[in-house]
Parts: structure tokens; sequence; C-alpha cells
């Protein structure tokens, strides 16, 4: 076990961290660490998610056990005699998905030129669903010669932010994709959002076009949905204004964003060739979409295990936190409670070596999971209700995205859906169900 023992043991410290933790939310009068996390969030109380967790862990148990019968059976169609465990996983689950969805995922990038995305896939979907609109801005400085600037105005044309796009990888830029607010909306400041999506696809040679992956057109819409939560707000103080919202529905607008990478009208505006014009094969996109759902078993049940566990620990007492020599037993007691104590798919991180534990996210990393329903309920109220429209985006607009932190967040994703979020459409869209 990582930093479960040896010379860079962590139990000590775990039961140390864990008992203060927990002592201090006392004082403070709650009941536990995780209550006194959870009090500003938008799951509200331990017994929130708890019960979210619980919904999701037999589902997904029991998907990943269909996935593990699978891969034990290209084992045996090998001629090995071996037991499917942890560490064969990845090997064989990779085999098993390039056998049911051949395809290179290099055939796909000719179609995905970087500025095609942006404007005829990203801004158009933004157009279409709330009649903003974009004007480059090349007379305006930036730091960085490949940052591009958009003012951005509302169906009335006038200003309503300015939008900087960040693409390329450089030496000075850290890694990965984020949004940031450099001046966020204020009524009491009398200011507009200026707000830039940071990337970091690879720049290709000079003469040559950006080409991009699917997972980076998806990644590109994702960050844009946290762009128009900073765009559309309309707060009165800036410390509400934008994704200023709980940790765990930050990540909902910008995954309810994603939808219009794949929805037709969007995907066949942006998606052709970058040399002739041809609209991407459909049979293509199909092989990509559906193999979305393959593994989800084996990912949800890892990411739960480590969620049930982050909880299981913060909802302790002083008096009820493992000794050092107890932690472990603790996870295996929690896991198995849960009923996804499975050895071929251990949790993502284990107790000792959980960096979400001792960091910012104790008792927290629940939240993109939770993030995930809202997102694919949300998903589904447009489908219902006609997809790509200016009455659902103004609706979508009005009633959640402008509104920031200013109100309770369940409230405002209420007010929007007209009920609580329904579970069902993730479990479908991981194919759990």
């Amino acid at each position: 076990m990582v930093a479960g023992g040896g010379e860079f043991d962590n139990r000590q410290i775990l039961a140390s961290v864990l008992g203060l933790r927990s002592e201090r939310a006392q004082l403070l009068g709650y009941q536990s660490h995780a209550d006194y996390i959870l009090d500003d969030q938008t799951a509200g109380t331990v017994a929130a998610v708890n019960q979210r967790l619980a919904e999701l862990a037999p589902a997904a148990a029991a998907n990943a056990r269909r996935e593990a019968a699978d891969l034990q059976q290209m084992i045996a169609a090998e001629g090995e005699d071996f037991e499917l465990a942890a560490w064969d996983w990845d090997f064989y689950a990779e085999k098993l998905r390039t056998q049911r969805y051949e395809f290179d995922g290099a055939q796909l990038r000719p179609y995905f030129e970087v500025d095609n995305v942006l404007r005829k896939g990203v801004f158009y979907a933004a157009e279409r669903l709330y009649g903003i609109s974009f004007e480059e801005r090349t007379d305006l400085p930036v730091y960085q010669e490949d940052v591009r600037v958009f003012e951005v105005h509302d169906a009335e044309g006038e200003t309503l932010a300015i939008f900087l796009a960040d693409f390329y990888a450089r030496p000075s830029k850290r890694g990965g994709a984020w949004m940031n607010a450099y001046v966020s909306q204020s009524e009491l400041m009398n200011s507009q959002a200026v707000v830039a999506n940071h990337l970091n696809i690879t720049k290709p040679p000079a003469g040559k076009p950006t080409l991009l992956t699917f997972d980076e057109v998806t990644t590109m819409f994702h960050e844009f949905g946290h762009a128009l939560h900073g765009m559309f707000s309309r707060v009165q103080y800036p410390y509400f204004a934008g994704t200023s919202v709980p940790r765990d529905l930050v990540e909902y607008p910008s995954q309810v964003n994603e939808m219009w990478s794949v929805w037709p009208e969007v995907l066949a505006n942006y998606a052709v060739h970058y040399q002739s014009g041809e609209p991407m094969p459909a049979e293509l996109l199909d092989k990509v979409l559906a193999a979305q759902k393959f593994n989800q078993g084996f990912g949800t049940t890892e990411y739960l295990a480590a969620s049930i566990v982050d909880q299981a620990l913060h909802q302790l007492s002083p008096e009820q936190i493992p000794a050092a020599d107890e932690i472990m037993a603790f996870e295996a007691q929690t896991l198995e409670a849960a009923g996804i104590a499975l050895d071929t798919v251990p949790p993502r991180y284990r107790s000792t070596y959980f960096s979400h534990i001792m960091g910012g996210y104790s008792a927290g990393y629940y939240s993109y999971i939770w993030s995930e329903v809202l997102d694919a309920d949300t998903v589904e109220w447009f489908k219902e209700n006609g997809g790509l429209s200016r009455e659902n985006g103004d609706h979508f607009r009005q009633s959640l995205l402008s509104r920031g932190g200013s109100e309770n967040a369940m409230t405002l994703f209420r007010n929007f859906r007209g009920r609580d979020a329904d579970i069902q459409p993730l479990l479908e869209r991981r194919g759990l169900n």
C-alpha cells in the first residue's frame, strides 16, 4: 500500500489531521467536518451526499462486474488461465475497446480545425441559444501574441463582455485548461466581465493548420460554458459574480455546454474537412460516441469508492477517528458496507495518498458527480424542450446563469428545472442502467 507503511507512512498524519478537523467542526457547532464543509455547498447536508452516492454505487459496481467478466472472457480467448487483477484492467480494457470500436483518433482531426471549432461551433451554438454575437478586436493589447480578443455583444447590440481566447501551450504556461475572470461583472462597481479561456493546444509549425482531437473540442466547449457563466452574470456584488458558486455547482454550466459539441446542427456547422470542406462521416462520430460509454462501470466505481471513503472519514466525531493502524481496516469496511469492495477495481485514491483529503477537497470529492447529475438532467430538459432555441437559452440564462452565487444554488436549479434533479439521465449517459 503506497504511503501505508515503511519510510513514507502517512497513516499517523492522516489520523491526526482527521482528528483536528473533527474537533474544529465541533467547536464551530457542527457534528463533523463533513457537516461543516457541506453547510455552504449545493448539497447542503451529509444525508444528501450519502444518498446520492448510495444511489450510484450499486449500478456502477454491477456494471464493473459485467466489464470484468468481459475482460476475463478475453483473457480466456487468448489462451490464458489467470484471474483478472486490478493491474491487468487497463491493458485488457484497451484491447477490448479497440476490438469493439475500431477507429483511429487521427481520423477525426482533419474535421476539427481550431478556428472552425471556435467560430462555427462554440460561438455558433451560443449565438443560436442566447442571441449574442462576437467581434474580434485586433486593436486591443494582449499579453501574448497568440491570444485573441473578442468583444461580445448582447442581442440588442450592446457590449456584454470581453472574451480572451488563449489556446496554445507555451513554456511559461501551466498545464490543463481553465477559465479566468480577470474582471468580474458587478452592478455595484459598474463593471462588465472580462473572461478568458486558457487551453494547452500544441501550436503547429508556421503555415500548418491547428487540428484538434475530439477531447480538445469537448474541452473548448466545456471551458466556454464557464465563460458564459461569467459573461452572463447580473449581480450586485462582485463576490457573487459568475462562477463564484459552491464547488459542487461550478462545473455544472460548463458540463451542460459540452452537449452542443455533438448536437447535430452544431456539429454539421463546424465538423468539416479543413481542406475539402466535406462533412465528417456520420459513422465515424457514431463510433466515438458509442465508445464514451465503454468502461464506465470501472471509471465510476473507482471514483465513487474514493468519494465514499472521503465522506466516511470526514463524517466521524473526534472519538470515532481510527488510529493510524486502523485506517486501512476502516477503509476496507467502508467499501464493503457500500457494496463496492471489488478487488479488480480499487479506489482511485486510497486514504494514505489521497491528496484531495489532505488538501482543499476534504469531504468535497463527491462534487464532480453531484454536478454531473445536475448536468445530465439539464441536458435532458433541453432535449425535451426542443434543444437549440432562444427560448430555452433565455430561460437557462435568466433563471440560473445570470444569478451567479447570489442565491441558493439548488433553488436556482429548481427555478430552472421546475423540480429536483433526477439521477436517471446520468445513469443512461454512463451506460449504468
